[in-house]
């Protein structure tokens, strides 16, 4: 009697929910893009005479709540003043997240953040557990407007060297800061950072600004703790911050020695040592999710579009404004190799070892992603006519939400376009939300069969 009971309240409660978390937060971004799309097409945020084609401002509306920064439409002559606030606000959502700014606004009007709402945060901020979400999420808020604010009051400063009044100045400062914290990659130049590509300051509050945003809001949040503890206390970073950050500052090392000498006798041959240094680093940080660039990346040699390729597959960190497989996902990965080619049964690093779940996980990201952007570059191959190279490199730019392109983007027909968007989407909600999406619930197996060993490899 008691497990009929049992039964019939949970019955009543899955037919009280027909969504499960992951599926609402993908829902909640599904909305997100219609609204985006719809604000997009306004003609008050358009400039007059701007050519309007649906699936080109819906791609826009796609690439700004992802945060990757493809687009088929010119944003600096497509949208107006106007135009770029809303964009600037469609980054903030996507960047921070959607459960980050609807808590924000729940708070605002005294509503209550019941057990629901935490689970959503924790799904849309990757999480592991319900405590102290609401409080992670307003640190969150309050570090990234505080970093766009003074990222955006330095470049507007200093731009008034390159505009002829303040007003422009600070568009270009604000817009800028705010599209490079969020790993937005969107710009209003028509060029990207191609104009500043000798002012090396430009550049280097720009890799400031991409970094903060792609290296993962716990690590910033770690970082102010530090820097803000009681010296009586005690202080550790956390593994997560500690393999993150030595795996971000790793591949942004390599990537700029590799570009460096794949290009060092073939697009920088003419140029001087400093100016190949901050192309080669600039694009490495790039990679990351950012989008911006200094130089055309179709000047570059196949093997360097290739390595920026997979650079831009692995991307950003977790629980972060980028996409990609993430950081910690390629580091768990290879110290697992590591550590099974030397025999060991458990990975120890700094001092800890990691959950077998979580090695599990990065491999199903890992497989997950690779089976993804493969199966979209041979659909798209098929459909277009251009090489394999701009084809990858345009694939891993939007499942890592990075949004560099080869210059293909506006030429692609609409079936390979809607694949960028799911690439982008799927990249900004994360492997894992996708595929909660698509899994049935969690069930309790009753009964075994004998194992039996299988020959692998």
């Amino acid at each position: 009697m008691e497990d009929q009971r049992m039964l019939r309240r949970k019955n009543r409660h899955q037919k009280s929910a027909p969504f499960t978390t992951f599926q609402l937060i993908v829902l909640f971004y599904f909305i997100a893009v219609a609204l985006s799309t719809v604000l997009l097409s306004l003609p008050w945020v358009r400039q007059d005479g701007a050519p309007f084609e649906f699936i080109d401002t819906l791609f826009t509306a796609v690439s700004a709540v992802s945060v990757t920064g493809l687009t088929v439409e010119t944003i600096g002559t497509t949208y107006n003043g106007l135009g770029y606030v809303v964009l600037c606000l469609i980054f903030q959502l996507g960047g921070v997240g959607i459960m980050t700014l609807g808590t924000f606004v729940w708070l605002i009007a005294g509503k209550r953040i019941g057990l629901k709402e935490r689970k959503l945060i924790m799904a849309d901020q990757n999480q592991l557990n319900l405590a102290g979400l609401v409080k992670l999420l307003k640190q969150i808020l309050t570090l990234i407007i505080a970093i766009e604010a003074v990222g955006g009051l330095i470049l507007s400063i200093h731009f008034l060297q390159y505009y002829p009044d303040w007003q422009t100045a600070a568009m270009h400062g604000l817009f800028t800061a705010i599209s490079a914290t969020t790993n937005a990659g969107m710009d209003i130049t028509a060029n990207s950072l191609q104009p500043y590509a000798n002012d090396y300051f430009v550049q280097f509050i720009h890799i400031i600004l991409i970094t903060l945003g792609a290296i993962g809001f716990p690590v910033l949040i770690e970082v102010k703790n530090f820097l803000f503890y009681n010296p009586e206390k005690s202080f550790q970073f956390s593994l997560f911050t500690k393999i993150t950050t030595v795996t971000f500052l790793i591949l942004t090392v390599i990537g700029t020695v590799f570009i460096f000498i794949l290009e060092i006798g073939n697009s920088f041959k003419s140029l001087s040592w400093h100016q190949s240094f901050f192309y080669s680093l600039f694009q490495s940080v790039t990679t990351r999710s950012g989008g911006m660039s200094t130089i055309d990346v179709s000047v570059f040699s196949e093997s360097t579009q290739l390595f920026m390729s997979i650079l831009m597959f692995i991307g950003a960190s977790p629980s972060s404004v980028g996409g990609g497989i993430r950081t910690t996902t390629l580091a768990i990965v290879i110290l697992t190799l590591f550590f099974y080619a030397r025999g060991r049964e458990n990975i120890k690093v700094f001092r800890r070892e990691v959950f077998l779940e979580d090695i599990i996980r990065a491999f199903i990201v890992m497989t997950t992603g690779l089976l993804l952007t493969a199966t979209a570059v041979i659909v798209i191959s098929v459909v277009e006519p251009f090489s394999m190279i701009p084809i990858l490199f345009e694939v891993t730019s939007a499942f890592g939400t990075t949004g560099l392109s080869m210059g293909i983007t506006s030429e692609l027909h609409a079936l390979s376009k809607f694949i960028l968007m799911l690439l982008m989407f799927i990249g900004r909600v994360g492997i894992f939300s996708f595929l909660f999406l698509i899994r049935g619930d969690t069930t309790k197996d009753h009964f075994h069969y004998p194992k039996e060993r299988i020959i692998v490899g």
